[in-house]
């Protein structure tokens, strides 16, 4: 069986720099060279890496895009067009950080999904899960701050629904009193928000690179989890990740980026709202308000309930009961290969994740099919939405009877590699 190796400098220099602050031995483990992994792997294990290359691009491109941005309520739409038009190959930077916030978005999801699929928030990788969770939130807030920060219409009035959506907790002593006025920095959406905004959407970045670290580290402890869902104890259940799955990924990330770059050569503002390519004015209300498409399951959801302070508890705890799921699945089989009824209503769910991020982009009054409104279509998507965490997944995943499990990685693979 293969057993990760230590790393074991040969050059003066970096050997007396190891002794004293191992910080090569980190590198060396913590990005695969002497790391090892189950043989099974397949490409749905390449987004966690995709999602390490976007984030470094979207750092980079930040830092340059902020040496021409101008934080001015006055200037900022203007400096966004000055960065497209004038800039030495601004048109270019721009548009790999508008476009790869969404790239962003869509590899974690995968890699969310794909961790909720093989049961990668089970025993003993709980901890893992929460810190990528948590990395989910930041990287919401991150992003709804980078979409303030044009000024275009949509810009502006998202900043100023969304923040209204805190007055929902004003009854709250010391917290609720004022919180809008806070996040304004006034009692309007104005230069202190967008100040605050831009502040903020520079810093978080930087402490989700902290949290990723976190991440990598407790991932590294339990080891990867594998698509049988099954530990990697046995006899050749291990290979080396270098160079098998730095291989793998470099091809992953090579598909990844022809994708990426249709969006940013082809069509550069396919997934930027019309509205935002006009300046902000307060006295002018757009027609549909609408977030960044990847948050429009959650606006869908918000939308729904009609109680504002009810909806806003709604679309919160979508998002938080993700940290309840290691107690709410009760299933003692991780992977849903295993667990017919189990992999049944995860599709659903997926499929229902979908509808709702359709609804989120459309207006509640708007009849669709049978006549019936997207606000009604919503409030069956939002229920079971919820029905699959609280009644669904704890029930089915207690009561299902699952497959046989092979006994080790490399049996399963041997024995795949005899029908193949």
């Amino acid at each position: 069986m293969a057993s990760d190796k230590k790393f074991e400098p040969t050059n003066p220099t970096v050997k007396w720099v190891e002794d004293r602050l191992p910080i090569f031995g980190l590198l060396y483990s913590s990005l695969g060279a002497g790391y090892n992994a189950p043989r099974n792997l397949n490409y749905w294990w390449n987004f966690g890496v995709l999602a390490g290359f976007m984030l470094v691009v979207q750092i980079v491109t930040g830092i340059v895009l902020v040496m021409h941005y101008v934080p001015d309520v006055n200037l900022a739409f203007d400096s966004v067009q000055h960065i497209r038009r004038d800039v030495n190959y601004g048109w270019l930077l721009q548009a790999v950080h508008a476009n790869g916030a969404s790239m962003f978005f869509i590899v974690v999801y995968i890699h969310i999904l794909r961790g909720f699929y093989f049961g990668s928030y089970k025993a003993p990788r709980e901890i893992l899960w929460f810190l990528g969770i948590i990395i989910y939130l930041l990287m919401m807030a991150t992003g709804f701050m980078g979409y303030v920060l044009p000024w275009g219409q949509m810009s502006f009035w998202g900043a100023k629904v969304i923040t209204n959506l805190f007055g929902a907790f004003d009854f709250i002593p010391f917290i609720g009193d004022g919180i809008v006025e806070w996040l304004w920095g006034g009692f309007a959406v104005g230069q202190p928000t967008l100040n605050r905004f831009f502040s903020l959407h520079y810093l978080l970045p930087f402490v989700l690179v902290g949290v990723v670290i976190l991440h990598i580290w407790a991932l590294h402890i339990p080891g990867s989890t594998n698509p049988l869902g099954i530990d990697a104890n046995g006899p050749y259940d291990k290979i080396p990740f270098h160079p098998y799955y730095t291989a793998k990924d470099a091809f992953g990330l090579g598909v990844f980026i022809i994708f990426f770059a249709a969006f940013v050569f082809y069509i550069p503002d396919f997934l930027g709202h019309p509205d935002n390519y006009i300046k902000a004015n307060p006295l002018v209300t757009p027609e549909h308000i609408v977030p960044e498409w990847y948050y429009l399951p959650f606006y869908a959801i918000l939308r729904a309930i009609p109680d504002k302070l009810l909806g806003v508890v709604a679309m919160f705890s979508s998002i938080l009961i993700l940290f309840a799921m290691p107690w709410l699945d009760g299933s003692r089989v991780r992977s849903m290969r295993f667990r017919p009824l189990s992999k049944f209503f995860f599709w659903l769910f997926v499929v229902n994740g979908i509808f709702l991020g359709y609804l989120g982009q459309r207006s509640p009054d708007d009849v669709l099919a049978l006549g019936v409104t997207a606000l009604v279509y919503a409030q069956f998507a939002t229920t079971f939405y919820f029905a699959y965490f609280l009644v669904i997944m704890p029930l089915v995943s207690r009561m299902e009877t699952t497959k046989p499990v092979p006994t080790s990685i490399a049996a399963a693979v041997l024995e795949a590699n005899k029908k193949g």
